[in-house]
Parts: structure tokens; sequence; C-alpha cells
């Protein structure tokens, strides 16, 4: 039998540190979707680690859907198969959940992909639901560190699209769509976890 796993070093490394914020922040129960979810592993070990929540993978990339599902296979995770979920096409294949998690993704895509994320999230969550982002941003326009610049760099070099966000206008359109950022919390390698609430609806 072929082995379809992708196995990234950088996943590996920040899985721990992520999931040290997701303890906290996450709810006791409920379904938790993650985007772009990659080779699988850290939904794999996020389900490990929390088995009172429900965890939904998805990816556009149908090598990486089985990348997910050859991960929870051999991890012994009793996980749904991965959903083709593009967070740009709406409606999201996904009615409601409690969390959503979006890793290393909004700079690795054009900013409609970031957009698009945020309109799913809004449409699937309910009032106080949360919205988790890990990742490189600038902050009131400039980088945080050389690394990012040098990293930016690169992306908008492979793909004038991408590139790192800056958290201001992140914020702001997720202002948009009914979301309050709660939290911001400083991680390894010059990245942020980012933790956004829907807001009630007002009358």
């Amino acid at each position: 039998m072929t082995d379809d796993r992708l196995d990234y070093t950088a996943t590996r490394r920040n899985q721990a540190p992520i999931l040290d914020v997701l303890s906290r922040v996450l709810p006791e129960r409920g379904l938790v979707l993650e985007t772009a979810s990659g080779s699988g592993q850290h939904i794999c070990r996020f389900a490990r680690a929390l088995p009172g929540l429900s965890w939904q993978a998805s990816d556009p990339d149908p090598r990486c859907r089985r990348s997910i599902d050859a991960w929870a296979e051999a991890e012994g995770l009793s996980l749904p198969a991965a959903l083709d979920l593009d967070v740009r096409r709406l409606p999201w294949p996904v009615a409601a959940a409690d969390a959503v998690l979006s890793i290393n993704m909004i700079h690795i895509a054009p900013w409609d992909a970031c957009l698009g994320l945020l309109d799913g999230a809004a449409d699937i969550l309910p009032p106080g639901g949360l919205l988790y982002l890990y990742g490189p941003f600038r902050m009131g326009g400039r980088h945080t560190a050389e690394s990012n610049a040098r990293f930016d760099a690169a992306l908008r070099q492979e793909n004038p699209g991408w590139g790192v966000r800056d958290l201001d206008a992140v914020t702001a359109a997720a202002a948009r769509r009914g979301f309050r950022l709660a939290e911001t919390v400083a991680m390894p390698a010059n990245n942020l976890s980012v933790i956004f609430r829907k807001q009630a609806e007002t009358a």
C-alpha cells in the first residue's frame, strides 16, 4: 500500500505551541473545522490531544486530502474524510461549526482567500464562535522581524498576490463581518496566534 502521508518539518515544530493556545481558547465540546489542513499532521495531533471535540479537516488540494486521511488512519483516529473546501467558494460544505482554524494559509494565498475565509467563518460560526489564525503578520504596516521581511519578499516573488498580511487590515476586514479581535499571542519563529470571536448580531 502506498503511503500518502506528507510530512512537513515546520508542521511538526509548531504543533505543540499552537496546541497550547488552542487548549485554552477552544470550547470543551463542539465541531472544529480546519481550513487548508495541508498534510493533516496538525489536526491529527489536536484531535488526539482534545478528544472531547469533533474535528473536520479540509483542503482544496486532493493530494493534501489523501495525506490527511492517511495520517488519520495511521494514527488510529476516527476522523471524517477531509472535505474539498476552497474558502472562496460559498457556501462552504459545512453548515455550522463552533470554531474555525486557519494555520499558515492567508499569506500563501491571494487576499481574496483571506476575505473568503472571513465570509465563510461568519456564515457558519455562532455568536461567540472562534476564528483562529496562525502565521506571520505585519504590525502597523511593518514587519516584526527581518526574517519575516525576507519571507514576505520570497512569497511575493513566487506569486505577487501572496504575502505576509498586515494584522490591522485583517482585523478591519474581520470587523466588517462581525468579528472582534479577542487576543493575539506571540509564537515561536516570529509568528502570531490571532483569536477572533464572532459578535452577536444587534437589532
